[in-house]
């Protein structure tokens, strides 16, 4: 620590607000405690929930950092007690709990993985937070498996993106609704093996033609509100649904006699306020299952754009314009 800076530039917020209200702002670089390491920030990834969090509605959790940002990668420059001295200088990509948006950023070690060769840092960047989401809700929660089939909504955005990915990698059909024919079009080029137009057409009665009446296996839903019912009516027996937003509303209203005759499954969850403990074992395993495949090159992010840090506010207007395909970086 004795050769870093005492001071770094991190975007904040005074009070929530649209975009406008984020602002750089000089403030103490962190210091590492037990088990973390600093690194030096080259990129931090965009997510729905720093929007979010910066409209008020989704507050750090309890002693983390109130700067947005979820997602980091850089190099390590400080270790705190405990953490093995072979990581310092080492380049790593990282889930953390708040701070991304900033020069210097704290991590646990053991949220932290390696950038193999080949990998650009603003790449590494886009992963942790969807790869990570995608893993937990898709394969632990949706017990999706080799050959069945997946509904995810919003087909390309990071989240979507990453699941058309990743699914595709492990056995799934994945089917994904997009806004409009060029999204759909996108989202076939990522490898989506169907794509439909929700402003076009009723995604209940595309998926029934498309599955043959069957139904699939799971929904991976960010919309909740009224599509949870439409959700259900594309599922088929046994079928698992798994909510991670709720941009629709978080209110819905369906027939438990369905739930109860048909046998779903309606599950959720939300990464940022889980234990330490739980997000170390979810990226021991992604490690494990998912990173070998991002380490030979077979899965990479769909990047949209990358911005100044500066100019957060502007990465924000875009991600609410629904403009954006795939993932949102800003360079530190």
């Amino acid at each position: 620590m004795a050769d870093l800076p005492g001071t770094m530039i991190a975007v904040g917020f005074d009070a929530p607000g649209g975009p406008e209200v984020l602002r750089p702002q000089a403030v103490a670089v962190p210091q590492p405690g037990p088990g973390e390491m600093l690194v030096r920030v080259a990129f931090a990834g965009v997510n729905r929930p720093d929007v979010v969090q910066r409209q008020g509605f989704y507050p750090a959790p309890p002693g983390a950092s109130p700067i947005p940002g979820l997602e980091i990668a850089g190099e390590v420059v400080a270790l705190g007690a405990g953490v093995d001295t072979d990581l310092a200088g080492r380049k790593v990509c990282a889930l953390v709990s708040g701070g991304g948006y900033a020069e210097y950023c704290l991590a646990k070690a053991a949220h932290c993985l390696p950038v193999p060769p080949g990998l650009p840092l603003d790449q590494a960047a886009a992963l942790p937070e969807t790869l990570l989401t995608v893993w937990h809700n898709v394969f632990e929660r949706g017990l999706a498996r080799d050959g069945e089939t997946i509904l995810v909504h919003g087909g390309t955005s990071g989240i979507g993106s990453m699941a058309i990915m990743l699914g595709k990698l492990f056995g799934l059909t994945v089917i994904v609704t997009c806004g409009g024919p060029e999204k759909c079009a996108a989202a076939l080029q990522i490898g989506a093996a169907h794509a439909i137009d929700y402003k076009a057409q009723d995604f209940v009665e595309e998926v029934k033609r498309i599955t043959g009446g069957k139904g699939v296996h799971v929904v991976l839903d960010m919309v909740a509100g009224d599509y949870v019912a439409r959700n259900l009516k594309c599922l088929a027996e046994d079928g698992r649904h798994v909510t991670i937003a709720v941009q629709g509303g978080a209110r819905a209203e369906i027939n438990m006699a369905v739930v109860m005759s048909r046998r779903y499954t309606l599950t959720g969850s939300t990464l940022r306020p889980r234990s330490d403990d739980f997000k170390a074992a979810l990226v021991a395993e992604a490690r494990a299952e998912a990173w070998p495949l991002v380490a030979d090159g077979a899965l990479r992010p769909v990047m949209d754009r990358t911005f100044p840090l500066a100019e957060a506010a502007a990465a924000h207007a875009r991600m609410e314009a629904g403009e954006h395909i795939g993932k949102i970086v800003l360079a530190a």
